[in-house]
């Protein structure tokens, strides 16, 4: 089994986060989201991957080669950006007849993937939503097999929306489909399509079907970023108890972050290295080596490094800023 994870995106609706760091090592809940993702897969007792790197896409290979010594990883770079399937056929060469996992790496979901694993078809992950129009969708026939679909349907077709995480056994199959989307130009919305391909591989036979996804959780801007923090706070508590800290849970402080004389919580996570002193933070994000003082925060994300001193409610402050009130 081998995953394939792109994350080539420049996230520019997380800046100013994005403009030193790549999305998917932005922190929620005490780690960076891509770590959220490998680790859920190692518990499936993954041990290869492929990561589609771009955007500051060195810092993403050092990350996970340093901390994740038990995967065998391949790096491809997407130079430029044509969509998933574009993004997908780059690293074809690394997968070959591998079976595979597809997931995106901005995104953490709540999903049994050994459901996918333990079908014998292909299989993709679907959520029902009320609004289908936004998603990629499939349309199932009586015996739950997929025979369609459709990306970002105008018309109600089903209400099933392809979330982001593929299971795909015929790889080889995939791997010519792909090559058709780019060899004859075929393009949906300007762009080559993962389920342009994924059609093309059931209009060939391929056998597809369903698993169901829980929740998925998007990390793609501030807002959401907050929201999947306080989800993930909500999935695994921990219980803390710090001298001259009142601690309302849930919340995450690492063991390597020092916390003195302040109220943390609700849903505040405070990575390594950082500092907080005589605040009050709430629903927040406080990022690795970042220094907090004196200060009431909510909403707050905090970047990596980044020096924050006095009284503010909202912040949302890049990595290595200094900010203070006079």
């Amino acid at each position: 089994m081998r995953a394939v994870i792109p994350v080539a995106g420049v996230g520019t609706r997380l800046r100013p986060h994005t403009y030193s760091l790549p999305k998917v090592l932005l922190n929620v809940a005490g780690k960076p989201i891509l770590a959220h993702i490998l680790d859920s897969l190692l518990e499936q007792n993954l041990s290869k991957a492929t990561i589609i790197t771009g955007y500051m896409g060195a810092l993403v290979e050092e990350y996970v080669t340093k901390r994740y010594t038990d995967i065998e990883f391949d790096f491809v770079e997407q130079s430029e950006q044509h969509g998933l399937g574009h993004a997908i056929w780059v690293g074809r060469d690394t997968y070959k007849s591998d079976e595979l996992m597809i997931i995106l790496g901005d995104t953490i979901f709540d999903v049994d993937l050994s459901i996918a694993f333990n079908s014998k078809a292909n299989s993709i992950g679907v959520k029902s939503v009320e609004d289908p129009r936004r998603f990629g969708v499939v349309v199932k026939d009586n015996n739950a097999k997929i025979t369609t679909l459709i990306e970002k349907p105008e018309a109600f077709v089903s209400n099933l929306a392809i979330v982001g995480i593929y299971h795909i056994r015929n790889t080889k199959l995939l791997v010519d489909s792909l090559n058709k989307l780019i060899d004859e130009d075929i393009k949906t919305r300007g762009e080559y399509q993962l389920t342009d391909a994924l059609q093309l591989m059931i209009e060939s036979g391929a056998e597809f079907n369903t698993f169901p996804v829980d929740g998925w959780y998007d990390c793609g801007k501030p807002e959401t970023l907050l929201s999947t923090n306080r989800f993930l706070l909500d999935q695994k508590p921990h219980h803390y108890s710090l001298n001259s800290t009142i601690i309302i849970p849930p919340v995450f402080i690492s063991d390597k972050a020092t916390v003195e004389s302040s109220v943390i919580g609700p849903y505040t996570s405070i990575a390594d290295g950082a500092i907080v002193k005589d605040s009050i933070i709430k629903n927040s994000i406080i990022s690795f080596g970042a220094k907090v003082s004196s200060s009431l925060l909510e909403e707050s994300i905090i970047g990596n490094d980044a020096d924050v001193k006095g009284h503010f409610h909202k912040l949302n402050v890049g990595d290595s800023s200094q900010i203070s009130e006079s």
